[in-house]
């Protein structure tokens, strides 16, 4: 979809800190995150939501998802992550993804109030999408 922001971002054609980037998917660090190394995966086919992914990508996304959520941790140090999706309500950008966010005992995440952060600079960020591509890669 050319409009759409995430599939800018699968094509390449919008820079992103990619940590992942597979037939299943691209996962890329959100640029508003919860918590510093929060990641989006998206798969590569534009949906709108999870209800509209063919039943045959199913299991590739979120192996993928589950790729993702391991790799956090022993990236970061984070103790583990939160995984969620969002379908239409609070969805910024109408492409599915799911976020992986690292979590660690009294972090202050409560519920589902979401305080944002900002990366100090591109290379913080980038810093971030290293640790957890490595981290991927070496899950592999």
């Amino acid at each position: 979809m050319p409009d759409c922001l995430f599939c800018s971002i699968v094509a390449g054609t919008v820079p992103a800190f990619r940590v992942v980037d597979t037939e299943e998917g691209v996962g890329f660090l959100d640029i508003r995150p919860v918590f510093k190394g929060h990641v989006l995966v998206v798969p590569r086919p534009h949906v709108s939501q999870l209800t509209d992914l063919p039943a045959a990508l199913l299991p590739g996304y979120f192996a993928l998802v589950q790729r993702v959520a391991a790799a956090v941790p022993s990236a970061l140090g984070s103790q583990g992550t939160f995984v969620a999706i969002n379908n239409v309500v609070s969805q910024s950008v109408p492409h599915l993804h799911t976020h992986v966010v690292p979590r660690t005992k009294g972090d202050g995440l409560r519920g589902f109030f979401w305080p944002r952060t900002k990366y100090a600079s591109d290379e913080e960020a980038q810093s971030y999408a290293d640790r957890v591509r490595i981290a991927l890669d070496g899950a592999l």
